[in-house]
């Protein structure tokens, strides 16, 4: 079996303030460097045979952080990307508590689709398609990927069989951890909090 972890890039300015989405230029600050390296120092004695990250620099730079404590380079995933947040992205959360529509995508993300953007369905589905591939690319192996926390949340959703629209229930906090191995039925979760 494949274990995977799934891993929240560290902290970055506007967090839980700013739904950032894509917005690129996005980079950890200090408190985020800082858990980077916290994490990677948990995480030598794993041996990881691949860390692999969305192509935003938070994540990219969480991923760093992992993979030059055990001399491995990033592979950029496009499937661990930020969700699209299309026409709310870099909006802060004051400002989308008064749009109806982002109110209606909190209650059903199930059956919503971002303005401009994508469905959780759809991100669902990529998450779930790359986690298959890697299973057959790293039988037998163990594999970082860092990535977002809806993205994480819909990931764990699709495995323990969680409503979509019950998601928000699942805490992915900065530069955490989930993993699991890839045998069907999931084994609980285990978080690491650094």
């Amino acid at each position: 079996m494949t274990t995977f972890f799934l891993i929240r890039h560290a902290s970055c300015d506007g967090l839980g303030q700013t739904l950032w989405g894509r917005t690129p230029g996005v980079c950890l600050n200090e408190d985020g460097k800082l858990q980077a390296r916290q994490l990677a120092q948990n995480c030598e004695g794993l041996m990881f045979d691949a860390v692999y990250s969305s192509p935003l620099e938070r994540a990219w730079e969480t991923a760093q952080a992992i993979a030059s404590c055990m001399e491995l380079r990033v592979k950029e995933s496009a499937a661990l990307n930020e969700i699209n947040y299309g026409e709310w992205s870099g909006k802060s959360f004051e400002e989308l508590s008064h749009d109806e529509r982002w109110r209606h995508f909190n209650r059903r993300r199930s059956t919503t689709t971002i303005p401009g953007g994508e469905s959780f369905l759809e991100v669902q589905n990529r998450m779930v398609n790359e986690i298959d591939r890697l299973t057959r690319e790293y039988d037998e192996g163990r594999v970082a990927m860092v990535s977002h926390a809806d993205l994480i949340r819909a990931v764990v959703a699709y495995f323990t069989a969680t409503p979509i629209d019950l998601i928000e229930r699942l805490e992915i906090s900065p530069c955490s951890v989930r993993h699991s191995r890839t045998a069907f039925p999931w084994p609980p979760w285990l978080g690491i909090a650094t």
